[in-house]
């Protein structure tokens, strides 16, 4: 069934706001971060999971979600994700532990993760003209860009006036306004009944991803067990390992791995993974020194950062304008380049003020905005038609991974640097907690004498600038390496 004709655009805009939820979602807490570990008391680790635990369970469970939705139907599920979304937002938003709060992030990933896929399968579904679903498919691409960047500035300004639980609960009237309409206006789909489900293989990704996130975590740890890393490694590696096994061996699998034959398929799905990571990463190291060494609001923050998200949304239509007349691989390469080169910038200007850090953001922006786009316009160029659904599951689980793998990787570089280069004031006895983070060592320092305070807060910033350089100098030598891998590979002289 097809929608009518004034209908399908009330059904776009449906979908529209469920997908503006989702993204917003995973960049709503880069600027509410310091404020909720204050207020939670969440540590080192716990702050990590409370950001990595949606996008690891948005990533893992999209295959299989994908799947589920081809044999329930879309419109099912989508509508099922609504209600997950916002019951989990609820939950969220009043957790009063870190470890409820990862719990409900995590039942926020389960209900995006039923509800992506599906976003784009019903405007696939309700628009038969190609024209209008080609602007159709490009107003969803803009909304997911939009959402992404002004997550953080939404979060900012709701912590101006608001506690950090209403980052969450300002989601509850969209999703019953969303399910209202959604069940008035987008049509009924058939799934297909022959269609299987892997639930086995959806839990063995899902197992494989936090296992190898909880190693990383574990090792950056002031204090880290080394037996307890390496069998989170091992049991995330065999369920990856696993799960690759069995869909080789599967008639109807979630990820084709025939697919990843094509060597420019294969370079697009990294290019897109470690842009998402230098993004993910680079807003979430940021918008915590911006806080906590340069003492913005968090509104402050999310304002600083919103030029560099906004230019991100600008390098997908100019990369889509200059991929034809210069070729996918040369315009791929230049945009990681000069990503690497901003980021360079960046580790050279981080005491030189606002304008030109303001500057390099934006360029990064641009850079990396450019980079996703042709990996998708890769992707789906390279992939056979019959593969396209899952061509796009691949690259949305290669952006949520590698933005997962950012906050992990680069979030334990922070806590793992921080805790090796500070060097505490002799004469006073500080505890423990003050190496597992700098917003352990600000708290103990508030209630210090001032001179000891001053002390402490001198040395927790020195730390935390030692951590902010290394995670930069990461990531830009990350970029510059795989620019160095898509210009030589470059398959073709034109897209």
């Amino acid at each position: 069934m097809t929608a009518s004709t004034t209908n399908r655009w009330l059904v776009l805009g449906v979908v529209s706001s469920a997908l503006f939820l989702i993204v917003v979602d995973m960049s709503v807490l880069h600027t509410a971060l310091p404020t909720l570990t204050r207020e939670l008391g969440a540590n080192a680790s716990e702050k990590l999971w409370i950001i990595n635990a949606y996008a690891l369970v948005v990533a893992g469970l999209l295959p299989g979600c994908g799947s589920l939705g081809d044999r329930l139907g879309h419109r099912r599920m989508f509508l099922a994700g609504l209600c997950v979304f916002g019951l989990a937002s609820v939950a969220a938003a009043f957790s009063p532990s870190p470890v409820l709060l990862i719990g409900g992030r995590a039942l926020l990933a389960v209900g995006a993760a039923m509800m992506m896929p599906a976003t784009l399968s019903i405007i696939r579904l309700t628009f038969s003209d190609e024209k209008e679903r080609a602007l159709a498919i490009g107003l969803w691409s803009a909304v997911a860009s939009g959402g992404s960047a002004i997550g953080p500035l939404i979060g900012g300004a709701l912590l101006e006036h608001f506690w950090w639980g209403s980052v969450f609960l300002v989601n509850v009237p969209v999703v019953v306004a969303a399910l209202a309409a959604g069940v008035i206006f987008i049509p009924s789909h058939e799934g297909r009944s022959e269609g299987s489900w892997d639930l086995l293989g959806s839990v063995l990704i899902l197992v494989g991803l936090v296992g190898l996130a909880y190693a990383i975590k574990e090792v950056a740890m002031a204090a880290p067990s080394f037996p307890v890393a390496a069998a989170a490694a091992a049991i995330g590696t065999l369920a990856l390992v696993w799960f690759a096994r069995r869909q080789r061996h599967s008639t109807n699998p979630l990820i084709d791995f025939t697919l990843f034959a094509n060597r420019s398929f294969r370079l697009a799905v990294l290019v897109a993974l470690v842009s998402a990571f230098s993004v993910i990463g680079v807003a979430l190291v940021l918008s915590q020194r911006l806080q906590l060494v340069l003492g913005y609001s968090p509104l402050h923050a999310a304002l600083f950062l919103l030029p560099s998200a906004l230019m991100a949304i600008v390098g997908g239509p100019l990369a889509g304008w200059l991929a034809p007349r210069y070729g996918i691989g040369y315009v791929t390469a230049g945009a990681l380049l000069l990503g690497a080169l901003a980021e360079a910038g960046l580790f050279m200007v981080a005491n030189a003020g606002p304008a030109p850090q303001i500057l390099l953001l934006s360029v990064f922006g641009l850079a990396v905005g450019a980079a996703i786009a042709t990996a998708s316009l890769s992707i789906m160029s390279h992939a056979p038609p019959e593969n396209a659904g899952m061509a796009a599951s691949i690259e949305e689980v290669a952006i949520e991974l590698g933005g997962a793998f950012g906050i992990t990787v680069l979030g334990s570089v922070l806590a793992g640097v921080y805790s090796a280069m500070l060097v505490l004031p002799p004469g006073t006895a500080f505890p423990p907690a003050v190496r597992e983070g700098i917003d352990q060592a600000l708290v103990v320092a508030a209630t210090l004498p001032a001179d000891a305070a001053r002390l402490l807060t001198r040395s927790a910033h020195q730390a935390f600038d030692s951590a902010y350089f290394t995670a930069l100098a990461i990531n830009a030598a990350l970029l510059a390496a795989v620019a160095i891998v898509a210009w030589r590979t470059r398959a073709e002289p034109h897209a």
